[in-house]
């Protein structure tokens, strides 16, 4: 792609969209960036963008600005079908997305990572067995570095590990991974994409250009996920929680150990047995069998693959242990942000948990959380914007009570949870309503936790309305 003195338009001045109109500015573009914040929003990225000579547009989106390009290159939070983008498509001009003007740049193989769920666990353990195995590798994407800003760092022999969402995925048209890896698909994002079909055609556009020279590895015990294996021209490889593989490439268990292997002809490889996992929850076995069958594929030995699950712990914001105060536990998930993330966090625990529910609803249906919450949730602590709608679909199966903030659930809870018990932010919605993103959500749980701030408004109403069932605004 040659962008020297093209005009390219950068649409959402994010962290990629940043990272993307610097990126082509060095390549000798004519670079503009335009986001709906104000000017005032922007204070801390504007002088930057002016001192190498970038045009801000902010405030709005001028469709005259649009017009004028030669390329606009799309943030993964800016929807397709704004009205902009929609009439300068119309007019021929392209429109792609970070994800997809950086790939044309990246040297090395590239293994991306998507699915509802479990996508930066994955992507961060597939890295490290890599790393470990002494393969040169490199990780970004979704999971905060910008794909532009690896750029340049490994060379043809090394691998660049990407965490890939529906967003970024959405915008792109020659995108090529060597291995491609979906962990899942279920209900996430119905905001953003209208139906569940949309939003999967999305996440297949990982494997859109693959050819049969590349690797593909599937959930076997997800069924849109399984069902990807008809529509693609790569080599397939399986991972399965809960089958046998009788044949072909994959990893499952089998007596209690994780086990792989390589091709239909080849002996099967014991990796580790399931008690050396240090990570909790099945969903996480999950992430492991898929680590193990994208990092194998991409040549990672299986002394390399062990070691580096055995050293492995927890993603920040993803299950992750804060501390234990007066015999109860807290555990930060912030990243929980679908119901499907939330059930899989609760799963993990046999019962007693204090569970904080709430953010910007993404048209989920929390209903589905229901069996779960009456076997093993004490209480329920709602938040956020999604307050009322989680409560009027889960009303009568467990106590519940309305917090209005994070600050206010975690001291009710922690005035409520008994030694033995745990407190869980598991959200099932995202945090755009009340934090700039879900690691700032995450960080704020942490520090609410762990600093104990003197916000006692709880009272032993709120104590009688989770033992007799009911609900209590605190």
């Amino acid at each position: 792609m040659e962008l020297k003195g093209k005009k390219v338009l950068v649409v959402g001045l994010g962290k990629s969209g940043l990272a993307a109109a610097l990126f082509l500015r060095q390549q000798g573009a004519q670079v503009t960036v335009s986001d709906m914040r104000s000017a005032a929003a922007l204070a801390k990225e504007i002088p930057a963008l002016l001192e190498h000579g970038i045009m801000v547009e902010s405030g709005g989106h001028g469709l005259l600005t649009f017009r004028r390009q030669d390329l606009i290159v799309v943030s993964p939070g800016v929807p397709l079908d704004t009205p902009e983008l929609v009439q300068v498509k119309a007019f021929g001009l392209p429109v792609i997305g970070e994800l997809e003007l950086a790939a044309q740049f990246l040297k090395g193989k590239i293994l991306a990572i998507t699915g509802s769920n479990g996508k930066t666990t994955t992507t961060a353990l597939t890295g490290e067995i890599l790393a470990s195995a002494g393969i040169e590798t490199q990780i970004g994407g979704n999971i905060g570095v910008p794909v532009v800003d690896l750029i340049g760092k490994v060379s043809e022999n090394g691998w660049s590990v990407l965490e890939v969402s529906s967003f970024q995925l959405e915008s792109t048209k020659r995108f090529h991974p060597n291995i491609a890896v979906i962990l899942n698909i279920t209900p996430d994002h119905l905001d953003r994409h209208g139906t569940f079909e949309n939003y999967a055609l999305a996440k297949e556009r990982i494997f859109s250009m693959q050819t049969s020279a590349d690797w593909l590895v599937l959930n076997a015990d997800n069924p849109r996920t399984a069902e990807a294996a008809s529509r693609t021209a790569a080599q397939v490889a399986w991972f399965s929680l809960h089958k046998d593989m009788p044949q072909g490439t994959g990893a499952w268990i089998k007596n209690g150990e994780v086990v792989f292997r390589p091709a239909a002809d080849a002996p099967i490889e014991s990796i580790l047995p399931l008690t050396a996992i240090p990570l909790k929850g099945a969903h996480n076995v999950e992430n492991v069998l898929a680590a193990v069958c994208a990092s194998r594929l991409a040549g990672a030995d299986a002394t390399s693959v062990r070691k580096a699950i055995e050293g492995f712990r927890a993603v920040e914001h993803r299950l992750e242990y804060v501390t234990t105060d007066n015999g109860v536990e807290y555990y930060n998930d912030s990243k929980a942000t679908n119901v499907d993330a939330a059930a899989k966090a609760i799963a993990a625990f046999p019962g007693g948990i204090h569970l904080i529910l709430g953010g910007k609803d993404k048209n989920s249906n929390y209903a589905d959380l229901s069996d779960l919450l009456r076997k093993r949730v004490k209480a329920v602590y709602t938040i956020g914007s999604a307050a009322a709608k989680i409560e009027s679909q889960i009303r009568g199966v467990v106590p519940l009570i309305s917090c209005e903030t994070l600050e206010r659930a975690v001291a009710a809870a922690r005035k409520v949870a008994h030694p033995g018990e745990l407190v869980l932010l598991s959200p099932a919605c995202s945090s755009f309503d009340q934090f700039e993103n879900y690691e700032h959500r995450g960080r704020a749980f942490k520090e609410l936790v762990l600093n104990r701030p003197n916000l006692d408004r709880t009272n032993e109403d709120t104590i009688a309305a989770v033992h007799q069932g009911g609900k209590e605004k605190v």
